[in-house]
């Protein structure tokens, strides 16, 4: 009776995104069918993955968890050094790690580094009158939502968030103003961290462009004693690109982001893995243990191993319970390997370029937000607007009513746009843009 209400009353009610390679609103991404069958094993063991037991036969989840971290920081080119690193929720949770980690490591450095100032001990508060702080603030170039709902969250405020974007190219960091920031900060007793975009949500336009932004980056860090983020929710993906002179500025967009300090990314969307999946990948190990870590709970001690050190996943996150969900991204490195992987990133990347070039190319559409931009830039986002301002009104709409493709409505500018965002697996390049050509043809 149950399982029929299920089937017959909640299904068709239930929307089939994930399983459409033509949905574009959101990057949603799909499921993969190795992911998909991982995913079925999860659910019938039912792993509660917190604590790291190395003389357990029986509690290996920990150790995959570990080891498909490890693999996808190989997939991504991003080096070693990473102690600390582990499965959340999505890239706002792991943002949310990344400023709760800065917070703590901005805030002590101020008050001279010591034991004596921790965020995690005394609170924000307590630890900022005792440091000097009069704020921390959060440097950002149009970032995410979810970077002011994270500053909200680890007490920082939503306000904390300041735009040092690049007049003409907003969602760039203006290094310049940074460093001024940076510097009138440390003579008002503010301190900093530093978010670097990965893949603006509108634009799919990355903070920096290349090593040398990157390197002033944590050049600036270093010198005022700041702390770096990533928020590469999707736009870290593009180090998993072929190497390739077909993708060669995507790959210069994204170098040098393992200089951060801490890095947050989706494995739900360009991964294809089942919702809810994002990574968080930290530096020091000690700092994130300390912020994160259950105090007086000595059953949940592991006791000494053997081995590489894995760290318990409560004591480096938000959560004490947790599902299993590092299988399918295990499943998924293991059977797609770098080859499989960057060959569907590739798809995505050439079908959005396909739909560029056609929307560049049409007297009835605008691209955006620049329309004598290289489709080089372009990753999986296209933005545009049709050229007929009455038309942009009910442009998504007709658009959505074809029941052919379905996008999102945004704004750029003021004015509205449409957002085609391409992430699933399915993508046939050919086929695909054959589909959107007509229908945009002919709304």
């Amino acid at each position: 009776q149950t399982l029929l209400h299920i089937h017959t009353s909640l299904l068709p009610a239930l929307a089939p995104q994930s399983l459409s390679a033509r949905y574009y609103a959101f990057v949603t991404g799909g499921v993969l069918p190795i992911a998909a069958a991982a995913d079925n094993i999860v659910t019938a063991l039912d792993q509660n993955v917190q604590v790291h037991f190395p003389s357990n036969k029986h509690s290996a989840a920990p150790a995959v968890e570990d080891a498909a971290l490890r693999m996808l920081g190989d997939l991504l080119h991003l080096g070693d050094g990473w102690e600390a690193k582990t499965f959340t929720t999505g890239a706002t949770g792991a943002n949310i790690l990344g400023l709760a980690v800065g917070r703590e490591a901005v805030v002590a450095r101020r008050g001279g580094g010591g034991e004596g100032v921790s965020v995690a001990e005394q609170g924000v508060l307590g630890a900022c009158l005792a440091a000097g702080v009069r704020r921390v603030q959060v440097l950002s170039s149009m970032g995410h939502s979810s970077l002011g709902k994270a500053a909200g969250v680890v007490g920082l405020g939503r306000g904390a968030v300041v735009e040092v974007g690049r007049e003409g190219e907003p969602w760039r960091l203006d290094l310049e103003r940074v460093g001024r920031e940076l510097e009138r900060g440390a003579e008002e007793g503010v301190v900093s961290v530093i978010v670097v975009g990965a893949g603006e949500v509108n634009t799919g336009g990355f903070a920096t462009r290349g090593w040398e932004d990157m390197r002033e980056v944590r050049r600036l860090a270093d010198r005022w004693r700041a702390w770096v983020h990533v928020d590469g929710a999707f736009g870290l993906f593009a180090r998993a690109l072929p190497k390739t002179e077909e993708f060669g500025k995507l790959h210069e967009f994204a170098a040098g982001l393992e200089l951060a300090d801490s890095i947050a990314a989706d494995a739900h969307k360009i991964l294809n893995v089942p919702y809810d999946c994002g990574v968080f990948f930290c530096k020091d190990a000690a700092l994130t243990t300390h912020v994160f870590k259950n105090p007086n709970a000595v059953y949940l001690n592991p006791g000494p191993g053997s081995g590489p050190v894995i760290h318990s996943p409560l004591n480096i996150g938000i959560e004490n319970s947790r599902r299993f969900r590092a299988l399918p991204v295990y499943a998924v490195l293991l059977s797609e390997g770098r080859e499989g992987i960057a060959a569907m990133v590739a798809r995505m990347a050439t079908l959005a370029r396909g739909i560029a070039q056609f929307v560049r190319d049409s007297d009835e559409y605008v691209w955006l937000p620049d329309e004598t931009a290289s489709l080089e830039d372009t990753f999986i986002i296209v933005l545009f607007k049709a050229k007929n301002e009455a038309l942009n009104e009910v442009l998504v709409d007709r658009i959505n009513d074809t029941g052919r493709i379905f996008v999102s409505g945004t704004k750029w500018n003021g004015e509205k746009a449409v957002r085609i965002a391409v992430s699933n697996w399915r993508v046939n390049v050919e086929e695909d843009l054959v589909v959107v050509k007509e229908v945009l043809t002919s709304v």
